[in-house]
């Protein structure tokens, strides 16, 4: 199994590791600490030699009540940093939904589209299939980022998510874009209670049925705050490489995350076990 992407055919046969990169003064864990181009650039650095195999570059907070960014201050945001990313020789996936900025850092080099609208703002499909080979990860979010948690789904949540990710792959797929480029990731947190997200892991395995490869981002997020009473995110470092092992074992072939060092280490553990 492997995930095509602008550069790189990343070989999932071994799990990877995703690097979050967060160019904004507001995320929910890390806010303002790599807000500059240059601390953010020294931030991949970090990652890169902490063992990430994806850098994750996002210009926005998606955490539950975040603002709008502007398309203008979301570009001056991202693209230097995309520039020098592109030159340290790994994937550069952005974490975007505007489709001016996925062209844009497209256009520049970027390996990867991590969309939490699962492209469903204006011509960001068109946008993402015209390129010929970007790797996409397509995200299940409920309502807005705005909204999400102040109205959660209800009940089971296993069959409507895996259903709306069914459709948004096969929206893109009808548009020509290959199989091979696609990941889908449940959205741990986006519009789901705290049970809602540990069922979705319970049952994880149960969306590889779409014939994927799963992208799990589990770190440092508010449920694993719930069950360990780690109120600060972080303060959540086990509890986050916990779950990303679970969302391994169940089948995650990536999985983003603040703490790249541990997670390797905890992946190198895995990998030692599941070997025998």
């Amino acid at each position: 199994m492997h995930w095509q992407t602008t550069r790189f055919q990343i070989d999932l046969s071994r799990p990877q590791v995703m690097g979050i990169v967060n160019v904004t003064p507001d995320s929910f864990s890390d806010g303002g600490q790599h807000a500059s181009s240059t601390a953010a650039l020294r931030h991949c650095e970090q990652l890169l030699k902490a063992g990430a195999d994806i850098l994750d570059i996002g210009g926005e907070s998606t955490r539950p009540g975040s603002p709008a960014v502007t398309l203008d201050e979301e570009l001056a945001r991202v693209l230097p940093v995309v520039r020098g990313a592109v030159g340290l020789g790994v994937p550069v996936s952005v974490d975007t939904y505007k489709p001016e900025v996925m062209r844009a850092v497209l256009d520049l080099g970027a390996d990867i589209v991590n969309d939490v609208w699962a492209l469903r703002r204006g011509d960001a499909l068109q946008a993402v299939a015209a390129h010929p080979g970007c790797g996409v990860c397509l995200m299940h979010m409920h309502r807005d980022p705005q909204t999400m948690q102040a109205a959660p789904m209800d009940g089971d949540v296993l069959v409507p998510v895996r259903d709306f990710l069914q459709a948004r792959a096969q929206a893109l797929r009808a548009l020509g874009v290959g199989a091979d480029r696609i990941t889908l990731d449940p959205g741990i947190g986006f519009g789901k209670t705290v049970a809602q997200n540990f069922s979705l892991l319970t049952r994880q395995s149960e969306l590889l049925d779409l014939g994927y490869p799963l992208l799990a981002g589990w770190s440092r997020k508010s449920s694993l705050g719930a069950v360990t009473g780690r109120e600060r995110p972080a303060d959540r470092l086990a509890a986050s490489v916990a779950a990303a092992l679970l969302a391994v074992d169940r089948g995650a072939r990536v999985v983003r995350v603040h703490d790249v060092r541990d997670t390797v280490d905890a992946l190198k553990v895995w990998r030692a076990v599941a070997a025998v």
